[in-house]
């Protein structure tokens, strides 16, 4: 699915947290935030996609999911955090080559042709990931093993990078071909931004067959480079994008672009991002896949990087001047998003409040962040209870309507969805303060649900007032309207 994924490690961020955040884009896939308690977990899990059949452990623990409301084509859970304060986003789709995947095929179902055949499953993919993983680890780390061998043993049908968080580490993961894979520990003071490419541009394959402290990979990798002459490296560096990766012209309109946005918006002073001597371009091949940030990041710069529309640079859609350069390249925040998450691992606080998950849905140019604790039986209504059918009575609707009408009327908008955003992150962060407070100074869990009743009250006034500011704002700009004195 195409996506863009952020990652900020517990030293880059303002509070010592560690962050995995993701947005979801689909083809505006209806999707809601629930709980999914053990009892409510299978014992065997069969794929709607590739037919694939696993036997799960019998000990789950809780955990949150942002599944598609309507199962017809699986799951797809996207993201969540379990009871272990383990937060996990899967996937992002990224690109391979030619040369991996002959040596490697992708495992995809294949139906029987006719009487007397048998179907072959095909292997695992977006649609179960986080269902298999999620509910059995207990440690970021915990969650590349589990994986690791659900790959080795089904494949996958498709390329995908996913993240990992606990209050100590964040650790990338990306599939090579089939049933081969690599994963690294998120260095602590640096800011990943992953645009649906394959994308670590460093590895040490020296600590993944030694000591394996921030390096995990396929036993056979080393063997699965040289067999199938796959490295394409010079000077004896070890640059796996270059190695399993894409270097297409597609990229420099669907990717890079992202890359470059994220990277100029995390590092204006450490590097040059504009003019003849800029280092990176748009379309640069080599923009890093981390950066040590310029300031410190906090979740309204993961937001505000995961909205992009290219805003201040002559490929904004919604420049009103003529820069000849207007839409060219794929915006992050992107119309038809499903559902955008911000994984957030806190370590100074109670087990109780360390993780928060942030949540918006619909295209993130224009939706709002609300954080929401995971750590209780059920989320409310306003979250969960969502139906294909338009309503307003929901988050995901109320989202899907307000981005609609802005992007109709986005100079009149703009200010308002401004305000908008602002608001329910401010009033979001009062509530969560008050709620850390209360369980710091001893009060049980049990409160939690009740500040997800409020933290979802005050989203639904917000997206409401704003709803009806918009709505009038674009019908008294209607091509229809006629006035008397217009005469």
């Amino acid at each position: 699915m195409s996506c863009t994924t952020v990652l900020v490690g517990g030293k880059a961020s303002n509070d010592g947290s560690t962050m995995i955040a993701r947005t979801d884009d689909g083809h505006f896939d209806v999707k809601k935030l629930v709980v999914v308690e053990p009892r409510r977990q299978k014992r065997k899990y069969k794929s709607v996609i590739s037919h694939v059949e696993i036997e799960l452990p019998a000990d789950p623990l809780r955990y949150t999911a942002c599944p598609s409301v309507d199962p017809k084509d699986g799951v797809w859970a996207a993201t969540g955090i379990n009871a272990a304060n383990v937060g996990m986003t899967a996937t992002e789709t990224i690109t391979s080559n030619p040369r991996v995947l002959a040596a490697d095929p992708l495992v995809e179902l294949k139906k029987a042709a006719g009487r007397g055949e048998k179907e072959i499953p095909g292997g695992i993919g977006e649609e179960d990931i986080v269902v298999l993983v999620l509910p059995y680890i207990r440690s970021a780390r915990e969650g590349v093993l589990r994986l690791a061998e659900l790959l080795e043993k089904y494949g996958t049908y498709e390329s995908n990078g996913i993240a990992f968080n606990d209050e100590k580490e964040i650790w990338w993961m990306e599939t090579i071909g089939g049933h081969h894979w690599i994963a690294r520990r998120v260095p602590d003071r640096v800011v990943v931004v992953n645009p649906n490419q394959f994308g670590m541009d460093a590895f040490d394959l020296d600590d993944a067959f030694g000591a394996q402290k921030e390096h995990l990979c396929s036993r056979d990798l080393r063997e699965f480079i040289a067999e199938n002459h796959l490295d394409l490296n010079q000077n004896g560096a070890f640059n796996p994008r270059d190695v399993f990766g894409s270097r297409r012209d597609m990229d420099h309109i669907y990717n890079t672009p992202r890359a470059w946005f994220m990277g100029r918006y995390l590092t204006p002073k450490s590097h040059r991002w504009d003019g003849p001597d800029a280092e990176f371009t748009p379309e640069s091949d080599d923009i890093p896949w981390s950066f040590v940030p310029d300031r410190k990041v906090a979740v309204e710069d993961v937001k505000y990087m995961l909205s992009s529309h290219y805003q201040g640079t002559p490929y904004n859609p919604y420049t009103n001047q003529d820069t000849g350069k207007r839409g060219m390249y794929r915006s992050i925040g992107i119309n038809r998003t499903g559902v955008t998450s911000v994984c957030q691992i806190r370590p100074d606080l109670p087990e109780a409040v360390k993780g928060l998950e942030w949540i918006c849905f619909g295209s993130t140019t224009f939706d709002a962040l609300l954080p929401v604790y995971p750590n209780v039986a059920k989320m409310p209504k306003y979250l969960s209870d969502v139906a294909l059918d338009v309503s307003t009575e929901n988050f995901y609707w109320a989202s899907r309507l307000i981005g609609a009408l802005a992007d109709a009327g986005y100079n009149n908008c703009i200010q308002q969805i401004g305000r908008y955003q602002d608001a329910v992150v401010t009033k979001g962060r009062q509530i969560v303060r008050d709620y850390d407070g209360r369980i710091a100074a001893g009060e049980k869990s049990e409160i939690l649900a009740k500040a997800n009743e409020e933290l979802c009250k005050m989203a639904k006034e917000q997206s409401t007032q704003t709803l009806n500011k918009l709505l009038h704002e674009v019908s008294a700009r209607m091509k229809n309207g006629f006035n008397l004195a217009d005469n």
